[in-house]
C-alpha cells in the first residue's frame, strides 16, 4: 500500500511539472529573442552604439527620425542675427548680401586712338561727361581717348577752364561742405591726408581754374565708366599718369 501511494505522488508530480502555467509561459515567450532598442536618430552620440540590437545596429523609428530632420532642417533655414555693440539689428547672412564689385574696367575705357572731329587745336582736353570719355585732341582728325569717372546726380557740372596746378602723388584736404556732408550719412573723412596709393585722388591731379575740381587718378579703378564723384573727374592712375606727361600748365580744358 505503502509503495503504491509513493508511486502515484511521483507520477502526480511529473505530470504537474509538464503543465506550463500561462504566466510562466509568457515570461519564457518574452525573452526568447531580444527586443529591437530605440534610440535617438542623432547617431553622433557615443553611447548609441552600445545600444545595438541582434545585427550589431540602433534600430530607429522612420517616422521618429523624419520628424528629427525637419526640426533640424527648421532650425538651419532661419535667418542669422549678429549683434554688434552700435547696431542692434537683424542682419541677414554674408551670402545673401550682394556684392557688385567691378574688378575689371571695360574695354572701351582704355587708352586709345580714335577718330574725333574737333575745332578745338590740338592739345586741348574735351571731357564728354555723358559718355564717360575724356578726349585729347592730337590734330588730323584724331584724338587720344581715355575712360573717365564723372560726377554722380546732383555734382554735374559743365565749362571750360585751364589747368592751373599740376602735382604727383598729391595731398588731399576735403572741402568743409564735403565734411559735413559725409558726417551727416555717419563717413567721417580726414581734414587731410597724404599723398600715397591709399589716398583718393590717386597718383596725379590736375587743377582746373580757381574751382575745386581736378583731373585726378583714383585708388577705385572699377568705378571708371560711373557717375560716383564729387564733381571731379578721374582716371586710373596709369591713365593719369599718361595723360599728366602729355599736357602742360595752361592747357585748356572743355567739360560738356
Amino acid at each position: 500500500m505503502m509503495k503504491k501511494t509513493l508511486f502515484l505522488a511521483l507520477g502526480l508530480a511529473t505530470a504537474l511539472s509538464n503543465i506550463a502555467l500561462p504566466g510562466t509561459a509568457l515570461a519564457q515567450d518574452r525573452y526568447r529573442e531580444r527586443p529591437p532598442v530605440v534610440v535617438s536618430p542623432d547617431l553622433a552620440a557615443p553611447w548609441v552604439m552600445q545600444l545595438a540590437g541582434p545585427n550589431g545596429r540602433p534600430v530607429v523609428y522612420p517616422r521618429q527620425a523624419a520628424q528629427q530632420r525637419a526640426i533640424y532642417q527648421q532650425r538651419d533655414q532661419q535667418p542669422v542675427v549678429r549683434r554688434g555693440i552700435f547696431d542692434r539689428s537683424t542682419v541677414q547672412p554674408v551670402a545673401m548680401r550682394p556684392q557688385p564689385i567691378r574688378s575689371r574696367i571695360e574695354p572701351q575705357f582704355l587708352p586709345q586712338t580714335v577718330a574725333y572731329d574737333s575745332k578745338e587745336k590740338a592739345g586741348t582736353i574735351i571731357i564728354d561727361t555723358n559718355n564717360r570719355f575724356l578726349y585729347l585732341v592730337t590734330g588730323n582728325g584724331q584724338a587720344r581717348r581715355y575712360g573717365v569717372g564723372v560726377g554722380k546726380p546732383g555734382f554735374e557740372w559743365a565749362g571750360e577752364h585751364r589747368v592751373t596746378r599740376k602735382a604727383e602723388w598729391p595731398d588731399w584736404t576735403p572741402p568743409s561742405e564735403m565734411i559735413s556732408r559725409e558726417a551727416a550719412k555717419g563717413h567721417y573723412l580726414p581734414a587731410r591726408m597724404e599723398g600715397g596709393p591709399e589716398n583718393p585722388l590717386g597718383a596725379r591731379a590736375m587743377y582746373l581754374g580757381s574751382t575745386l575740381y581736378r583731373i585726378h587718378g583714383t585708388n577705385a579703378p572699377w568705378s571708371i565708366g560711373s557717375a560716383v564723384s564729387s564733381g571731379c573727374i578721374r582716371m586710373r592712375n596709369e591713365d593719369v599718369t599718361d595723360l599728366y606727361e602729355r599736357v602742360n600748365i595752361g592747357t585748356k580744358v572743355v567739360v560738356m
